[in-house]
């Protein structure tokens, strides 16, 4: 895309879904993590990723996908103390 010449969509490429995606980001950065740590926003990004991805199904479908991600997968988090 180019901005500059006023192309803002090429087929079915848009900006806009990168726009959505940015605003819904800093939303919730804002609203819920309003003091996340930096070197968490990998996981941040993950998390919003899996919701834009999603966006469309309804919440028991959305839940069903999470279980199906989390499927054999250790949760190796841990707080940094200190």
């Amino acid at each position: 895309m180019r901005h500059g010449t006023k192309e803002y969509v090429r087929g079915d490429v848009h900006t806009n879904s990168i726009q959505e995606f940015v605003a819904m980001l800093r939303r919730a950065l804002d609203g819920i993590y309003h003091s996340g740590s930096g070197k968490q926003l990998h996981r941040y990004l993950s998390e919003f990723e899996f919701r834009h991805n999603h966006r469309e199904l309804d919440d028991g479908e959305r839940t069903v996908a999470v279980i199906r991600a989390a499927n054999n997968k250790r949760l190796t988090y841990a707080e940094q103390v200190g």
